[in-house]
């Protein structure tokens, strides 16, 4: 068998992309593999989804992230709707684990890898650079964000809401008074467990048919929270608000009223501070 060409890498962009600075959280969720099969064999034909003791895997990971260009920054949110997938024809390599170890990163072969159902996201040019350059199904959204910060009350709690929006003929993300959904976890007194589960092996599909697999790094530990535990009961719900379009049919029929299974969170940690003035006499 001859090796594989490399995907092309579109003008203008260059990789690896590098973040200046990440913003993440994930919220798990194990449901019923018969839904989650038939979404992933209409999108993803050469992924089949992870086995977890009989139950399939959907992830919703939020991100804000910072990057730094040479003619200024940008600041970028996204949310991905994933499934836990792996390449059908590499199923032999693939390590038996449990929800929770895949979690805390005991799949070293990273066959296990998420497999991106929607991707909204409020920059036009990520969006341009998901589709390109990783098969990404990549479309506008915009959102309403509380989470911990250094420059916020002090507490682990995180709420996201995604609304709708369209691409302007200027290229601009116009914003609609859609709420599409929107998911919270409430993490405060319970103890995460520190996570190396990087990298994430994110799977596209071309339009043309042909499936790739992208990584990415993270160089620092997640912390991973097991939502199953007494202690956690109800601490974090997701709600979906618009039932009717593409993506609220897709969350019904994937999650439902499922409890998730487990999150996890990352933050970068601050570079610099600015602080407090003092008078001169």
């Amino acid at each position: 068998m001859s090796p594989l060409p490399l995907p092309p890498v579109a003008a203008p962009y260059q990789l690896p992309f590098h973040y200046g600075a990440l913003h993440n959280i994930g919220v798990d969720f194990l449901v019923d593999p018969g839904p989650v099969r038939e979404v992933l064999a209409k999108q993803h034909p050469a992924l089949t989804a992870a086995d977890f003791g009989g139950q399939a895997l959907v992830s919703l990971n939020y991100q804000l992230y910072f990057a730094q260009y040479p003619s200024g920054g940008g600041i970028t949110q996204e949310i991905e709707v994933n499934i836990i997938a792996y390449p059908t024809a590499a199923a032999d390599r693939l390590p038996q684990v449990s929800y929770p170890q895949y979690a805390q990163g005991y799949d070293q072969s990273k066959l296990l890898g998420i497999a991106r159902i929607h991707v909204l996201c409020d920059n036009p040019l990520a969006i341009d650079a998901g589709r390109v350059l990783y098969a990404e199904p990549k479309y506008p959204g915009w959102f309403k964000a509380d989470m911990p910060s250094p420059n916020g009350p002090a507490g682990e709690t995180w709420n996201i809401r995604c609304h709708a929006a369209d691409l302007a003929s200027d290229g601009s993300i116009q914003q609609r008074d859609v709420a599409l959904f929107s998911f919270s976890a409430d993490l405060n007194t319970l103890r995460p467990v520190t996570a190396n589960n990087t990298p994430i092996t994110g799977y596209g599909t071309e339009p043309g048919g042909k499936a790739l697999a992208g990584p990415m790094n993270v160089y620092q530990p997640y912390h991973w929270y097991d939502l199953t535990v007494p202690a956690a009961s109800d601490r974090a719900r997701l709600t979906v608000h618009h039932e009717t379009g593409a993506l609220g049919q897709d969350l019904t029929h994937l999650i439902g009223n499922t409890p998730p299974t487990g999150a996890w969170t990352f933050q970068s940690p601050p570079v610099a501070a600015h602080h407090r003035p003092y008078y001169l006499p």
